[in-house]
């Protein structure tokens, strides 16, 4: 619908105003009605009409239409004849539009049960017309004024392809393609999933999310450091749930009047991995079910920043997300808990004085001159790191390059006992991984750390694990 109204309605060259040769009475009642209002904030209009609304209930700029209208805020008897169909479009100070409208859900049962004829979609699309009213916010975002108003309806060559993707969704369902997707999805990335690319924050994971939501999928996910819940290592990634339609978990989301209430404490990750309740300010995204107009469309206006937060559910293409804190009581587990006692390290994981230097270079802060191979001239600057490695807090982030002997920012160095300096060992690896010891035995040690590095923290996945299971 965001796009009917992107292209079909906002961007014409023609004034907001019925273009329509059918319905013309109308047609003609609604300007009377409204092109004095062209131009007025809603105070004014307000005043003009000896209103008394109230401006924080949910369906404000709806109530004033229909006052506008028809002098009341009940159904319009005309419109309910001439299956005329009104949308409320309020449009940003600098002229675009953020606001989500959305067409009705269809069950894709419902889809198999009917012809294209006969459908909810084809009447949707054949039978109604759409009377858009459009406001704009001021500068202050303290009023808005009327815009004016347009009727629309599904152009009939757009109807043949809608009939095309119509039979072609038929087709898949009947044959099964639906029907055997997993009941549920466990996926997990790295967190900036949510906020790339750069050009258009948070794109990548609207579309993930449209494609899920288009194959009948409701989504819940969580950004989580496994050290902010007692475990050894500060790893960060983003764990994403999927659940079926009609599955348990998915009613369950449907059922939740208040989505903020799945992400803090009813979810299935909630019920594992608490985050403090106090605060959470939920802000709603719609996805849309079309992953190419996603792909083309999504953050457009607003792409420096993504809009998904830390943590989300998503349910028949409308996103709610919250940044949530973690709250966690128990005990903390530390890089110093797993180090082998220095005498069973072999002597090649030992810092050697003549590479000392570089080491200290590599994890110190600085800021220096460089030169590109054109000749261009910059500063290169990075903080410093903490050098070597505390062992009374969680390791950092494991990498891939954890292994072999040269120099690097991004390894794990540590102080033994006697003084030395030293790498961390594959076994020492895996326990920061909660891996059994040895589990990468075989391998060579820079393909075992390599491994290490592309590995989760075993403890989130159980938790995770055991939660969904007692909610399936």
């Amino acid at each position: 619908m965001n796009y009917i109204i992107q292209n079909e309605i906002l961007n014409t060259h023609e004034d907001y105003k019925s273009i329509s040769e059918e319905n013309k009475a109308i047609d003609e009642k609604i300007k009377d009605k409204l092109e004095g209002f062209i131009g007025k904030t809603d105070n004014e209009i307000i005043e003009e009409l000896g209103l008394v609304i109230n401006k924080k209930q949910k369906q404000y700029k709806r109530t004033l239409a229909n006052f506008m209208i028809s002098g009341s805020n009940s159904k319009i008897e005309e419109f309910e004849k001439a299956n005329v169909k009104l949308r409320v479009i309020t449009l940003e100070n600098n002229g675009n539009l953020k606001e989500s409208i959305s067409f009705p859900h269809f069950d894709y049962r419902e889809i198999v049960n009917q012809d294209w004829e006969h459908s909810d979609l084809y009447r949707l699309f054949e039978e109604k017309r759409f009377l858009f009213v459009i406001f704009k916010k001021d500068k202050e975002d303290k009023s808005i004024s009327f815009q004016g108003w347009k009727f629309w309806n599904f152009p009939a060559f757009d109807m043949e392809e809608a009939q095309r993707i119509w039979e072609l969704n038929k087709e898949m369902i009947q044959s099964g393609k639906y029907d055997s997707l997993p009941k549920v999805l466990f996926l997990e990335n790295v967190d900036r999933l949510l906020k790339s690319p750069a050009k258009q924050r948070g794109r990548d994971f609207a579309i993930m999310l449209s494609s899920l939501a288009s194959l009948g999928y409701a989504v819940e996910w969580r950004i989580i450091n496994a050290a902010d819940y007692g475990f050894p290592q500060r790893r960060r990634r983003v764990y994403i749930l999927g659940y079926k339609k009609n599955t348990s978990i998915w009613k369950s989301i449907s059922k939740c009047k208040d989505k903020k209430d799945w992400i803090i404490k009813d979810g299935v990750i909630a019920k594992v991995f608490k985050v403090k309740t106090d605060n959470i300010k939920i802000n709603e995204v719609e996805v849309g079910l079309d992953p190419v107009f996603v792909s083309n469309k999504f953050s457009k206006d607003m792409p420096s920043k993504s809009p998904f937060e830390n943590s989300g559910v998503m349910i028949n293409k409308q996103v709610f997300t919250a940044k949530v804190e973690a709250d966690y009581k128990g005990k903390y587990s530390v890089l110093g808990d797993f180090i082998i006692d220095e005498k069973n390290v072999p002597e090649e994981y030992f810092i050697k004085d003549s590479y000392l230097k570089k080491w200290e270079y590599l994890k110190g802060g600085k800021k220096e001159e460089r030169e590109s191979k054109d000749g261009f001239k910059y500063f290169y600057s990075e903080g410093g790191m903490v050098f070597p490695d505390a062992l009374d807090k969680p390791s950092r982030t494991i990498v891939t390059g954890e292994g072999g002997a040269s120099p690097s920012r991004f390894k794990h160095v540590i102080r033994t006992k006697s003084g030395r300096l030293r790498r961390l060992t594959p076994i020492e690896l895996e326990q920061l991984n909660m891996f059994p010891k040895n589990h990468t035995a075989g391998a060579p040690d820079i393909t075992r750390a390599f491994i290490m590095g592309n590995a989760l923290v075993v403890g989130v996945i159980k938790k995770l694990g055991k939660s969904l299971r007692d909610c399936m």
